[in-house]
């Protein structure tokens, strides 16, 4: 999140050019899951993460993982992203969130997955898709 209580959502490829989630990577050898968040954003968007917390977590089948849910903290307003794990990253209020994913402009991560439980935690209910609208 940022200073304004924006949320950073990021997306890849050409293939999946409205498909946003929330940013993800894995922990390296010797370092903790805070400093892999840190690392990661870092890495991906050049955001410098001043605070990560522990959300929760969910199985991955494959490749056999656990993904961990973390919510970070910055105080910066500009995401550069890397080209190559992120080409394209985008801060949301709130309303635009919402506003995005209702127009058709964004699709963002399936309610079963941890990233849609961040993004839900963060906009503090659930984020109508366009499915239930129509």
């Amino acid at each position: 999140m940022g200073p304004d209580d924006r949320l950073l959502l990021g997306g890849g490829g050409p293939l999946d050019a409205t498909n946003y989630s929330t940013l993800a990577g894995f922990v390296e050898p010797g370092e903790s899951l805070e400093q892999a968040v840190v690392r990661e954003i870092q890495e991906e968007v050049g955001v410098r993460v001043t605070a990560a917390q522990y959300l929760g977590s969910q199985s991955w089948p494959f490749p056999a993982s656990l993904m961990l849910g973390f919510t970070a903290a910055t105080g910066d307003t500009e995401a550069k992203p890397d080209g190559v794990e992120v080409t394209r990253a985008r801060w949301f209020s709130r309303a635009e969130l919402q506003e995005a994913v209702l127009a058709g402009e964004i699709v963002i991560s399936s309610r079963l997955s941890i990233a849609r439980s961040l993004i839900e935690h963060w906009y503090g209910g659930v984020i109508q898709d366009r499915s239930a609208a129509e």
